[in-house]
């Protein structure tokens, strides 16, 4: 039996009998007429329960409740009182049969409205949360992007190869998950926080082009826009340049937005991550407005305020942050909670004044040289009523915390524009990134990466990688890199990261030796689709576009994973768990 939309229906479906599948989504009784909107994934429609025209007892449709499964039968009618609020507004059903496929509870909270029912409860009840309209449509637009993506890439030559899922652990990112083997007791598995190893020996092997909607997993704190499972879109191109790979994912995610939200890109950015830094204090930063970072250090140098002059001379950058024509809108207690916040980020203090009125007004205005605001003015372009927020720190601190500032100011003072898509290619990323904890330089991105000068490779501090990110709106979508594709090379990055002969071969030993044989060169790229789906469809928690995500503690609340395991399953691993008991 055909199943019929019941949000398609229309007038030119009309004096036609259908049966029609959904849930009860309102229901009305007047007495001898029972009103039902009746909804699947594509809509609702009327269904009309009148004594005179239906065959089943009348008392069935007078038990029917919200969420009651049905199956009903009917001839499709034009309706009387048109409803314009909804697609199938001038047609409804009149019911001749009704089948109830299985009652519904009362539920545990409102599905029909966005209502303040709790995180912890709507994960709990996944299953009745996902009927809302809105996470379906999320849900439906995910897979319409997965659906693009696999089309253009086919289209385009590329193969679709799953890589394993039980691979080797080679911890040098994020933590693993680990699975333990029952065969080789004491061994583990690691689940893959991407197929990177596996997706460049298939350019070993000849394949060229490879994609894939890869499922990864990463062990790590989590926040809104990560979860410790996820998809992405990978792939790998044999024989190509930077340049080829830009194209190709330029093109592809034109061609997805055009599909999905009828929108025609223009050509898209590029910055350096220096540049990026530099102006807006993030690697991902989100040009959907203006304020820029401006540097003042130059101008701020020698002056007679010794925190500011000693900070200078011991290699402290001054950078500031323009608020235009909003001065007067910010108290000193408005300007305290900001220092506060960029104090999350480490850095200590907030420095700031007004100009109002042709006068330099409150904060730093007291104290610092005349001639010095004069200069600020000037480079600045100050205009009445402009607040400037300027932070003193080292570079790091300060790009990490006047980023975050300027990303709060934007958010709070209504300056991004939320119906726009800009994307930006980051370009030209550090080698390397010294890590304080470890006490040793790190790969940026990931060992593997091409250096743009190979001279560089044993001056971490200055050597600039053949990386390039994809940002979308102030989020990195994707990221990816020309890879080393000889041994050689190889070898060198990892003395640079402090890797032993011995690491080197527990960790990457069979990665290695397939470059002894004809490697070619490849570059790729990796995309997060969760978060591409996110940002597509408007809203700002990746919770939003995954069917079943885990909370911000990793735990699946609906169906208690992580969850404890027999002792029979532990010793037949060959484990034993040794938990210790807090001594009060």
């Amino acid at each position: 039996m055909k199943k019929y939309n019941n949000g398609e229906f229309r007038l030119k479906d009309i004096d036609q009998e259908y049966t029609i599948y959904g849930w009860v989504n309102k229901r009305r009784n007047i007495g001898k007429l029972i009103f039902v909107d009746l909804r699947d994934r594509s809509g609702l429609i009327q269904v009309v329960f009148n004594k005179e025209y239906l065959q089943t007892p009348f008392e069935e449709a007078e038990s029917l409740r919200n969420e009651y499964c049905l199956k009903v039968t009917g001839k499709l009618v034009k309706r009387s009182d048109i409803n314009p609020n909804i697609p199938t507004g001038e047609v409804e059903l009149i019911a001749s049969n009704l089948e109830i496929l299985s009652e519904a509870e009362v539920l545990p909270f409102n599905i029909y409205e966005e209502t303040e029912a709790s995180e912890a409860l709507t994960l709990k009840y996944r299953y009745l949360d996902l009927r809302r309209e809105r996470l379906q449509a999320n849900i439906m637009m995910r897979a319409k992007i997965a659906k693009a993506v696999r089309n253009y890439l086919t289209e385009n030559g590329f193969i679709e190869i799953e890589t394993p899922i039980l691979c080797k652990s080679t911890p040098e990112g994020a933590r693993d998950y680990i699975v333990p083997s029952r065969i080789s007791k004491g061994s583990f598995y690691a689940l893959p926080q991407s197929p990177q190893i596996f997706k460049q020996l298939l350019m070993v092997g000849g394949f060229e082009k490879y994609f894939q909607i890869a499922k990864c997993f990463r062990d790590e704190d989590l926040r809104a826009d990560r979860q410790p499972e996820f998809t992405q879109i990978d792939l790998e191109m044999s024989f190509v340049e930077q340049e080829d790979i830009i194209n190709t994912v330029e093109n592809m995610l034109k061609s997805v937005v055009k599909d999905i939200k009828g929108i025609t890109l223009s050509d898209f950015p590029r910055i350096t991550w220096k540049e990026a830094m530099e102006k807006y204090g993030s690697d991902k930063p989100d040009t959907r407005f203006a304020m820029e970072l401006n540097d003042i250090t130059d101008i701020l140098k020698d002056t007679t305020i010794t925190f500011i002059n000693e900070a200078l001379k011991i290699g402290c950058l001054a950078k500031c942050l323009v608020v235009k024509n909003e001065a007067n809108n910010f108290s000193r207690n408005d300007i305290d909670k900001l220092t506060d916040f960029i104090k999350t980020y480490q850095a200590k203090s907030l420095i700031w004044f007004k100009y109002l009125d042709n006068n330099f007004n409150g904060g730093i205005a007291k104290t610092l040289e005349p001639d010095k605001l004069t200069k600020l003015k000037e480079s600045l372009q100050l205009n009445n009523n402009d607040l400037v927020l300027i932070i003193i720190d080292k570079p790091n601190i300060l790009y990490n915390s006047l980023g975050a500032l300027r990303l709060k100011l934007g958010n709070d003072l209504n300056l991004i524009p939320q119906d726009k898509l800009n994307f930006l290619w980051v370009v030209d990323f550090p080698m390397f990134e010294y890590s304080e904890t470890d006490k040793r330089y790190k790969a940026m991105h990931h060992p593997f990466t091409m250096p743009k000068n190979l001279e560089d490779i044993t001056k971490p501090e200055i050597c600039l990688s053949n990386a390039y990110d994809i940002v979308l709106n102030g989020y990195e979508l994707g990221g990816g890199s020309v890879r080393i594709h000889n041994p050689k090379t190889q070898k060198q990055v990892f003395d640079a990261l402090g890797l032993t002969e011995e690491d080197i071969k527990n960790k990457f030993g069979f990665f290695i030796e397939a470059f002894k044989y004809g490697a070619p060169p490849h570059a790729g790229l990796a995309i997060g689709l969760e978060r591409f789906t996110m940002l597509m469809s408007g809203t700002d928690n990746i919770k939003d576009v995954i069917a079943f995500p885990k909370t911000q503690s990793a735990s699946d609340l609906m169906s208690e994973a992580p969850n404890i395991v027999s002792l029979d399953q532990l010793q037949e691993l060959g484990l034993k768990i040794d938990i210790k008991k807090e001594v009060k």
